[in-house]
């Protein structure tokens, strides 16, 4: 039996004996090391695990033994019920994440059952934000649309459960009126993220038919001059790097059409995107304002930035998964050239935090003050588990393990909200535009998406 603090090699220190905030007797054990996973044996299994704030862990029970993901370093946990007869560390963090992925999918199914029966009664109606105690809902053409559908397509994807399935369909389907829509450059997030997961995880009737439709309406916003596609229709011509996104849907066309203007849009966007969207650092600029007749760069802007000279972090993260799509999809090599020194410039930045979920901006002033931005975790978590796939050994492995310690900090209690709370959303901690006093420290349904999707890529990695 423990029953003397003691420290570990890697700097975890256990107290087999402590005294909960509240005054109840109970073990703690408080993490300042390396460990991000313990394997808990106790004297009987009745015993609870809970954070600082009273919340109960994620565990996964072995006999007498309990495996569960430590919070974030410096918090410690609770137990009672029991006494500490054994600990142990060595897990490797994709051992711990591997553990926690059964879990976090249980807890994202709970909450979005919630949040069906939250939206029960609205039509054309998709949840963007839980703000202030009430949930946001947007309709079909605001460009967070997509997302929703989306995240039920990948819990259909790992559960394989009809219930997910029927709720997919029923959410994309309420987006097949905009397959002609124009109105901004974000077609391809409003239906590859619904229909094209859809068509790849079930193949209904007409799914291949709206996103060719999609498609077409994306290249309505091409300029032939500039060679880029205008994002919105405010500034002159404005270029924001969130929109390499949505270059997946043209190549995609491309191929099922064989229509070769699909890829040359899509090749010809990230061209100059490439060239001329990023600082000499490799980070890149959220809103570049062009001239459409001669390609004259009018302007470099803020947008949801700190400054335009300031990296944003979903700004950097949206430019890394859309290089490193486009490079999936054409092996042009300046593609992959982008992405690793945008990689680079991330996973090296003096400003990331130890749990590697980014500040809202990596300049931002109130830094270590600042909000953290869950989404551009998530983003950023997904793409590098598709990047190190490509890049070469040893900075597969450093993209690798960022990803891995994002991915496992998502899934912590620090990021991750209790079942039945957050407004069913399933990641805390937001940051949608901070700049323009918006969205600052909320849930966000492209946060959840790319957490799930980031937790699919790691599964089929490392199952």
């Amino acid at each position: 039996m423990l029953d003397r603090p003691w420290k570990s090699a890697d700097g975890t220190l256990y107290h087999p004996q402590w005294q909960r905030p509240d005054g109840r007797a109970a073990g703690a054990i408080w993490s300042y090391g390396s460990a991000r996973m313990l394997a808990l044996t106790f004297s009987s299994k009745a015993v609870t695990l809970t954070s600082q704030s009273g919340a109960a862990l994620d565990t996964q029970w072995h006999d007498n033994t309990a495996t569960c993901v430590l919070p974030v370093t410096g918090a410690p946990i609770y137990f009672t019920g029991g006494t500490l007869e054994r600990i142990d560390t060595a897990f490797a963090p994709a051992d711990a994440l591997r553990a926690m992925v059964p879990n976090a999918f249980a807890a994202a199914a709970e909450q979005y059952r919630g949040m069906l029966k939250r939206l029960e009664g609205t039509t054309d109606q998709f949840p963007r934000r839980w703000e202030n105690g009430k949930l946001v809902t947007i309709g079909p053409k605001e460009w967070t649309s997509g997302f929703f559908p989306g995240s039920l397509w990948y819990l259909y994807e790992y559960t394989q459960a009809p219930e997910w399935k029927e709720a997919a369909l029923h959410y994309t389907g309420m987006l097949e009126q905009i397959r002609h829509f124009t109105g901004n450059h974000d077609i391809g997030f409003m239906l590859y993220c619904s229909f094209g997961n859809g068509l790849r995880l079930a193949n209904p009737d007409g799914y291949k038919e709206v996103l060719l439709d999609g498609a077409a309406a994306l290249c309505t916003r091409f300029v032939p001059r500039l060679g880029m596609i205008r994002s919105w229709d405010n500034y002159t011509n404005p270029v924001i790097i969130d929109n390499m996104m949505n270059l997946e849907l043209l190549m995609w066309a491309a191929k099922q059409s064989g229509e070769k203007r699909f890829s040359d849009i899509a090749l010809s966007h990230a061209d100059q995107t490439d060239r001329r969207h990023f600082r000499p650092d490799g980070s890149a600029y959220h809103i570049v304002d062009y001239n459409p007749l001669n390609g004259k760069i009018y302007g470099y802007y803020a947008g949801q930035g700190a400054s335009a000279d300031a990296p944003w972090a979903r700004g950097q993260s949206w430019g890394l998964y859309g290089f490193t799509l486009m490079y999936r999809e054409t092996r042009k090599p300046e593609y992959l050239t982008r992405a690793i020194k945008l990689a680079d410039f991330l996973v090296n930045h003096p400003n990331l935090p130890a749990d590697k979920v980014p500040y809202w901006d990596y300049q931002a002033a109130e830094i270590p003050h600042a909000p953290r931005d869950s989404s551009a975790a998530a983003i950023m978590a997904s793409a590098l588990l598709e990047l190190s796939t490509i890049a070469e050994a040893p900075k597969a492995a450093r993209y690798r393990e960022t990803a891995i310690q994002q991915l496992l900090s998502l899934s912590s209690p620090a990021y991750r909200a209790p079942v039945g709370e957050n407004g069913n959303f399933i990641l805390l901690h937001g940051v949608g535009h901070l700049p323009g006093n918006s969205e600052i420290d909320v849930p966000l349904n492209y946060g959840d998406y790319y957490f799930l999707e980031g937790l699919l890529r790691f599964r089929r990695l490392f199952q």
